[in-house]
């Protein structure tokens, strides 16, 4: 692409937080013109820092990708799904049917939900049980599609049994090494950015092969 190329962000309902209102709050949308990539974050709190999102997204909008970004408004604690053993009495993780609205009209989904692998493999689940889209984890710690078959999540390239499926949507990739807090590097930002090209563009083939189909009929 030669020279630059403009995009129109609808953004937040309401007044972010911090000196110059950098942070979104909880429960805001920053919608795209086009509806091809939703960033989940969780939501901004003590232990909870949303700030790599608004890094990638902005990458992402660099390379020429329309990305919307959604905090959560209940994007912080573990959901009810999760083992009752090895939770605490926290805030409960969930989704209201705003948000998931929100997502379902996008193409496909950036989860970046906290750095713990079992933590993020459950909210992971929690988001796809509910809504059928295609999605990329992203997350510091090391994990493969395996990890996720194992808990019940469709993946592109491991499925669970089918009698222990528990998601409509499935995982299509996985980028690590993205730490919560942290500066995202340029090279993590040129992988992400790849990855989404490139289920973009045979979500983009697919829709195409299937309008070609329907006027045949």
């Amino acid at each position: 692409m030669i020279g630059r190329a403009t995009q129109v962000v609808d953004c937040r309902e309401s007044m972010g937080l911090a000196k110059g209102g950098g942070l979104a709050q909880r429960g805001t949308l920053s919608e795209a013109t086009q509806p091809d990539v939703i960033a989940i974050a969780m939501s901004p709190g003590r232990r909870h820092i949303t700030k790599p999102v608004c890094e990638m997204t902005y990458g992402l909008r660099r390379e020429g990708i329309q990305t919307s970004v959604l905090v959560l408004e209940g994007g912080t604690g573990l959901p009810d799904s999760f083992p009752q053993a090895s939770r605490g009495y926290g805030p409960t993780f969930g989704l209201n049917e705003r948000e998931l609205e929100q997502i379902a009209r996008h193409k496909i989904a950036v989860i970046h939900l906290g750095n713990v692998r079992s933590h993020v493999i459950s909210k992971a689940k929690e988001v796809l049980s509910q809504v059928d889209i295609p999605a990329v984890v992203v997350a510091q710690c090391p994990m493969d599609m395996e990890d996720f078959a194992r808990e019940g999540v469709r993946t592109s390239a491991v499925r669970p049994p089918h009698q222990k499926t528990e998601t409509k949507g499935e995982v299509v990739d996985i980028v690590t090494g993205i730490t919560r807090g942290a500066t995202c590097t340029r090279v993590k930002l040129n992988t992400l950015a790849k990855v989404l090209n490139k289920h973009l563009a045979e979500i983009s083939a697919r829709e195409a092969a299937e309008a070609r189909s329907k006027k045949k009929k």
